[in-house]
């Protein structure tokens, strides 16, 4: 990760051409395949960002662990015969950002245990980057935030552990991201920012780490779940401050984001793009049910699969719609909630429950049906996901950057 951004740099002075590297958050075995498929035609490097919601030692909502995840892109890759960079990272990797944690109300000893095992299996696996971000408290009083200076001796600590660990393994080198994750609040102003990064710096150097500074500082440029508008100013700002240190500043929430293309003219390094792909795939199976409808409507299927209503009933018995319900919205019934926020919610929440075993046995269910008329259902689904890829691949100026790297 570090040479491919000194490299984008390079060629930037070259060229005059800022490049954003692309990272997809991987919610769904789909949504890796399509982002494999995406990065060879595009012939650019792929970095995927993964939570531990969706990747951890209990394999998280994705059914997959740490070595399995690393595995399954490597599986994929050969199969693709793919042959850009492929970056495997950590995503908000800090105390209490796994849901079970938080819902769990463990105490920060517990919390911060479990996430620097999930450290170690992700360095034994071969991942090539961790986020740091323990930005959270759940013991503070609603409206609290974490003080800026918890949040700069919790991220040494981190990076220090995890790289002592990887030294006394012999593991190879990984590089480090830091900073706020954005909903929760944190680094929000710039002398906030300013003073995190001094933090860290002479924190790193008081332990002897200043090898290990972090490529990537999250920035907060006007995006979260729910706004689409980049920043461009605040990104500009906020990159300047950041390469003063040697970083680039990293976007997250940049699903369904209006003008990407600002972000390599904002010198923003990278961008994570999440929900915006489950909802992509959630709409292929919506094009596809449709089309098994029609063909029992006219005797061609013996049943329909009922994947719709499979899926809005897995993802309401999850309960994880609750995490992102709004003010004054009812979280007892979720029937009460409007029509169109019902369909949002199951929306994006289906990529909680895409590996439930109803799911995926209706899912195989409805490709059975239309796959016997000749229909490519799986093709369906994933050039969705790519579609909606193709955007960042083109906005963020990655079409042939394995050639150049």
């Amino acid at each position: 990760m570090d040479y491919i951004l000194r490299r984008n740099d390079e060629l930037a002075k070259l060229d005059g051409v800022n490049r954003t590297i692309f990272a997809a958050c991987p919610n769904s075995i789909s949504v890796i395949k399509a982002a494999l498929r995406s990065a060879k035609r595009w012939n650019s490097p792929i970095k995927f960002a993964a939570t531990l919601n969706q990747v951890d030692m209990d394999r998280g909502y994705t059914n997959l662990n740490q070595q399995e995840f690393v595995n399954t892109i490597k599986i994929e890759a050969e199969r693709l015969n793919l042959n850009v960079p492929v970056i495997i990272a950590v995503d908000h990797g800090g105390p209490w950002l796994k849901d079970l944690h938080a819902s769990g109300k463990w105490s920060f000893d517990k919390t911060l245990a479990a996430v620097k095992k999930s450290f170690e299996a992700s360095v034994e696996a071969g991942y090539d980057l961790i986020h740091v971000d323990p930005t959270i408290d759940i013991t503070l009083a609603a409206g609290q935030h974490i003080n800026i200076e918890t949040v700069a001796a919790h991220t040494l600590d981190l990076v220090e552990y995890t790289e002592n660990f990887r030294l006394s393994g012999g593991y190879p080198r990984i590089a480090f991201e830091v900073g706020t994750e954005e909903v929760h609040g944190g680094l929000a102003d710039m002398d906030t920012f300013r003073k995190f990064l001094r933090l860290v710096k002479s924190g790193l150097a008081e332990r002897g780490l200043n090898y290990v500074w972090p490529c990537f500082v999250v920035g907060k440029v006007g995006t979260d779940l729910h706004t689409t508008t980049f920043d461009p100013e605040t990104a500009r700002q906020l990159t300047k401050v950041a390469r003063e240190y040697g970083s680039v500043i990293k976007g997250h929430y940049t699903d369904g984001v209006t003008n990407p293309e600002a972000y390599p003219l904002s010198g923003m390094g990278a961008a994570n793009i999440g929900p915006e792909f489950t909802i992509t795939e959630y709409n292929g199976i919506v094009e596809l049910e449709k089309l098994e409808i029609k063909y029992f409507a006219e005797s061609k299927i013996a049943r329909c699969s009922d994947i719709g209503l499979i899926l809005q009933k897995a993802v309401v018995q999850s309960g994880r719609w609750k995490k992102w319900l709004q003010p004054g919205e009812n979280a007892e019934n979720f029937g009460n909630l409007a029509v169109e926020r019902q369909e949002w919610l199951i929306s994006t929440g289906c990529r909680y429950i895409w590996q439930n075993a109803e799911v995926l046995a209706a899912r195989a269910h409805l490709y059975y049906n239309l796959e016997s008329h000749g229909i490519l259902a799986e093709e369906i689904v994933l050039s969705n996901i790519e579609c909606a890829m193709d955007k960042y691949f083109s906005a963020f100026n990655l079409k042939n950057l394995n050639d150049l790297l």
